[in-house]
């Protein structure tokens, strides 16, 4: 995820996020809480709504003993020891769904998701594999990574959605785009994403001004559009701008968003525009690159980054590169023109 100015009109009401183990109250019946990872972006948001059988969690983190622990302090505590009843997941990536079959298997509770997030979260975390299978390879070759590092990755034990996901359950209940959901006393209206995650479930209130954003309306920082392995002609780029689109027709100033990570904000229409404008202006500054030399995706870090890309943040940066490359393609603006010595595709505009 790669950080970003604030645009003017974006407020955050609560200036710090609550301690660890506790929750602060964002609206009537709406619990905000906040959970460690083990990664640059070091937390997730979950939300608990209360209703009369039992609370409605909001995304889940990873399923770790110390989140577990979180989450027996915050069930014992701010949530008041009421039954959990029902665990919605906004998409299928691992620090939110991770812990949905816990709650299930645990205390019972029913799993709500979109069809596409369970499909990919219960297809990955069976998944294991204890080496990169030759797909994944070729895919980092063409891409461009450097052949020390793809020796290292081939080597070793790569990391699994199994290693942080509690196995699912066979049984959900699905959500889909435009339906109206009752929890929390309100009613929501649902909202589908793309780019992100697929089928990424945001719900917006239709009794006052919450909206529940997930990953696809985030503050400060623009999340990682990425092309992987099982999709390599995939565009999530535009499939996000189309859905910033779609959603700025619905965005008002008095919303007050909910988001995966970072702060609570008001100021969404402004928001939107400038997650839109992140990507256009990548875009730009990548054709104008590739139409003086060409460049595998790897090569284009400094133009999408600008920034040193450390170990850690590499495989993120890689299918970000890979997406915009294959959204200028999309566009016709930029196509495959050859490989280098590596066998990594070089792009030209």
């Amino acid at each position: 995820m790669t950080a970003a100015p604030r645009p003017e009109g974006i407020r955050h009401p609560w200036p710090e996020p609550p301690p660890e183990g506790e929750a602060v109250k964002v609206a009537e019946g709406v619990l905000w809480m906040r959970l460690p990872l083990p990664m640059r972006l070091d937390h997730v948001n979950a939300y608990a709504l209360a209703d009369a059988d039992g609370w409605t969690i909001v995304d889940t983190g990873f399923d770790t003993k110390r989140t577990r622990e979180i989450w027996r302090r915050l069930l014992s505590g701010p949530l008041a020891g009421a039954p959990v009843a029902r665990v919605l997941a906004t998409h299928q990536h691992p620090d939110h769904i991770g812990l949905a079959g816990w709650f299930v298997e645990e205390h019972g509770a029913e799993l709500l998701t979109s069809r596409t997030a369970w499909l990919f979260a219960r297809m990955l975390a069976l998944d294991v594999q204890d080496r990169a299978t030759p797909q994944q390879i070729d895919f980092w070759r063409r891409a461009g990574m450097e052949e020390a590092r793809l020796e290292q990755r081939a080597a070793e034990r790569p990391w699994n959605t199994a290693d942080v996901v509690h196995p699912l359950p066979l049984g959900y209940r699905r959500l889909r785009d435009g339906q109206t959901l009752r929890l929390g006393g309100r009613d929501w209206r649902v909202v589908t994403g793309e780019g992100h995650a697929a089928e990424h479930l945001t719900l917006w209130s239709d009794s006052d001004d919450l909206v529940i954003g997930g990953d696809q309306l985030l503050p400060g920082i623009s999340p990682n559009l990425g092309v992987y392995p099982t999709e390599p002609g995939a565009d999530p780029v535009g499939d996000w701008l189309d859905s910033c689109a779609r959603m700025a027709a619905r965005a008002e100033p008095r919303h007050l968003v909910l988001p995966g990570h970072k702060l609570p904000f008001t100021g969404l229409p402004q928001r939107l525009v400038q997650l839109a404008e992140n990507h256009e202006s990548a875009l730009r500054r990548l054709a104008e690159a590739l139409a003086v030399a060409p460049r595998t995706a790897v090569q284009c870090f400094d133009l999408l980054f600008g920034r040193r890309i450390g170990d850690g943040e590499y495989g993120l940066a890689l299918v970000e590169a890979v997406a915009h490359l294959n959204a200028l393609e999309a566009r016709g603006l930029a196509w495959p023109a050859g490989t280098d010595a590596q066998g990594g595709v070089l792009w030209r505009a």
